[in-house]
């Protein structure tokens, strides 16, 4: 197998650090291991930042997000961990992580973690007619 999970985050500079702009990214397929039973979980991850001065490259987030298949985590920490590594990799104006976990024994969860960079603040939103 050519590819292999990894928890190294790669990034590129962002192309116009001068703009704020939100990137979106989904990801459908996030699994991890109850650390109580062993059975998987599985998430959407939803991922919306501002960029600062870099940018976290996908295929490289691919391979992070493939690395939590066979770890036993809670949701609440599995979510945090996650905004903490891409925080850290690419330090942006904004972050937020919202993990939709499935429905499992009757019960749906969703996480949301978020950080912001002191002193940003975002601009105020266009009400368009």
């Amino acid at each position: 197998m050519p590819s292999q999970p990894s928890k190294t985050l790669e990034t590129f500079d962002n192309p116009r650090p001068e703009h704020d702009y939100t990137i979106r990214i989904e990801i459908p397929e996030f699994t991890c291991l109850c650390p109580k039973t062993g059975q998987p979980d599985f998430a959407t991850i939803l991922l919306d930042y501002v960029p600062d001065r870099y940018c976290i490259e996908l295929k490289s987030l691919k391979m992070y997000v493939w690395s939590f298949r066979n770890e036993g985590a809670f949701h609440e920490a599995v979510t945090n961990a996650i905004l903490d590594d891409l925080a850290r990799a690419c330090t942006p104006r904004f972050m937020r992580v919202t993990a939709r976990f499935n429905v499992r024994g009757g019960i749906h969860t969703t996480v949301v973690a978020e950080r912001r960079a002191p002193g940003w603040e975002p601009a105020a939103p266009v009400a368009l007619p």
